[in-house]
């Protein structure tokens, strides 16, 4: 009895190691989607620039 419990203890343990290193994967998976600061800075002033542009392309429109 006491060499079934030692034998399911490492096969716990194993599943529980290959377990725990797919999680740690999927962790660095999902870290390394996330959209950078900077880059996001930079999208988003490029939106404002065209934006402002726009708007005084409009605003020419209306004074004519």
């Amino acid at each position: 009895i006491l060499r079934n419990l030692q034998e399911s203890m490492a096969s716990l343990r194993a599943s529980d190691e290959h377990l725990a290193s797919k999680v740690q994967a999927i962790e660095v998976l999902v870290a390394g989607n996330y959209v950078r600061r900077d880059d996001l800075d930079r999208s988003i002033t490029a939106i404002f620039t065209k934006l402002d542009r726009i708007e005084n392309k409009l605003d020419l429109k209306v004074d004519k």
